[in-house]
Formats: C-alpha cells, sequence, structure tokens
C-alpha cells in the first residue's frame, strides 16, 4: 500500500453511453476479466446487473509493460482479444473495455473504479472452488479489506445456469446500504427480499461491518462465513453506501 504508484491506464472502448444526458447515470460496473477458468462466470454476474439496468465494462490487468514495442503492441493486442470475446459473452458490443497496467491487479481496479466512477467490481471465485460454490480469490480479498468499490463474486458455474433472480436476501443493519441496494435490485428483477438465506436464494448482499469507516468495505467474520458457504452470487456494499438499479427497458440485457 506504500509504494509509489507505476501504473499505466490504456482505456479502449466507449466510456459513456449515447443519449443518457439529462438523465440519471446507471450504476456503472466493471467485471475483472482475462478470459482464464472460472471468468465466464464474472461475466454471467455482469450479465445479470446489466439486466437491472447497470452500465457494465470489463478490464483485463496486464502487470508490466514489454520493454520491446513490437511486443508490448502484441501484448496489448491479445488483452484486447480477451476482452472483446468477454464483451461477446456479455452481449453488449458498446460495453466498456480497458486494458489496466500495474503490478497489483487489486490496486489497478481500485484505480480504474475510481477513475470511471464505478461502484461495484466483479470477480469470478477461486479457481479451485467447487462447482456451486463461492470462494474468495486474492484479489476480491484486498478489495474486501479498504476497498471504496461494492464487491461482487460469482459462485463456479454461473455461466451454466439459466435461472432469473428471484429471492434477495439483505444482512446488515439499518444504517447499512444492503437493504436498500437489495430493495433497488428486487424491483429492477422483479425479485422478492426474503429474510433468511436458504436454496432458493438467487442473490446475497452484505453490509460492511457497523465499525467500518463510511463508503469503505471491511467484513465482518460472520459475513465472510455467509461468503463461504454461500451458493449464489454475493454483493458486499462499502459501509453505509446504497446503489441503485433500474431496468432500463424491456430490451435489457438478460
Amino acid at each position: 500500500m506504500g509504494r509509489k504508484p507505476d501504473r499505466i491506464l490504456e482505456i479502449e472502448g466507449p466510456s459513456t453511453r449515447p443519449g443518457t444526458k439529462g438523465k440519471a447515470m446507471p450504476t456503472k460496473i466493471i467485471v475483472s476479466y482475462d478470459g482464464t477458468a472460472n471468468e465466464d462466470d464474472a461475466i454471467a454476474l455482469g450479465r445479470l446487473f446489466a439486466s437491472a439496468g447497470a452500465q457494465v465494462g470489463l478490464a483485463y490487468v496486464r502487470h508490466a509493460p514489454e520493454p520491446d514495442s513490437d511486443r508490448e503492441a502484441i501484448a496489448q493486442a491479445e488483452a484486447q482479444e480477451v476482452l472483446d470475446r468477454g464483451v461477446e459473452l456479455l452481449g453488449d458490443p458498446g460495453a466498456p473495455r480497458h486494458v489496466v497496467i500495474d503490478r497489483s491487479t487489486p490496486e489497478g481496479l481500485r484505480t480504474l473504479a475510481a477513475k470511471e466512477g464505478a461502484g461495484v467490481i466483479v470477480f469470478c471465485s477461486d479457481s479451485h472452488t467447487a462447482k456451486g460454490h463461492v470462494a474468495v480469490g486474492n484479489s476480491a480479498e484486498r478489495l474486501l479489506e479498504g476497498g471504496s468499490a461494492a464487491v461482487a463474486i460469482a459462485p463456479v458455474d454461473l455461466a451454466e445456469r439459466h435461472g432469473a433472480i428471484r429471492q434477495i436476501v439483505a444482512i446488515g443493519d439499518a444504517d447499512g446500504g444492503a437493504r436498500q441496494t437489495a430493495e433497488s435490485l428486487a424491483s429492477a428483477f422483479g425479485a422478492s427480499i426474503v429474510p433468511v438465506v436458504n436454496d432458493e436464494t438467487d442473490l446475497l448482499v452484505i453490509d460492511s461491518r457497523p465499525e467500518a469507516q463510511q463508503g469503505i468495505v471491511s467484513i465482518s467474520s460472520s459475513a465472510a462465513h455467509l461468503i463461504e458457504v454461500a451458493t449464489c452470487p454475493v454483493l458486499v456494499v462499502p459501509r453505509g453506501v446504497s446503489l441503485q438499479f433500474a431496468r432500463q427497458s424491456a430490451g435489457a440485457v438478460a
């Protein structure tokens, strides 16, 4: 955390949508995507948020520029090809695509989210996770303690599921943002908010701990346990922050 940043941001693709002048901007979401194991599940979760009215973009974090200009051009082109495939899976050709160069994946994503005004960063589960379960990878873990953007994690095999979001559970107190976020998502999805997590839960929205600094993500041990045993997507919001969603139209991405 104390190192001098030496990051480069190279942005490809549109950062705003046409026709939004004079309208409330949708919640911006960044999906961390490099095309490796379980990353398609993160795309699937991004697609769900897009269907709730969010503006979803993809980010590929490279850890160092190539010293040779020709090799750098090849590496950049390869990163763009990966993002193009991810955008195809997302189903939105106009989705923003970001190539970030940073020695640290979470720090690169943190900087990008701040620059783009994104409220959520989406991750897949760790590569060794059992099918149908959630596990926090290293990058997500870093942002779950001290990040300023909400963190969403997709269970393994979410990309293979075809069900809608029908039941949402909000975990937190009255001063947190989980309940309001869940209500906004429930309205956008046409879902219900239920009091207890069970096998029918389709989305879990969790507050940061009451002791956390306002606007910062920090989870309690009980929340960490809920994530460990979850079989549905998980969204952890910063302390006191509620995210707003609104389905844009009947033709929104499904």
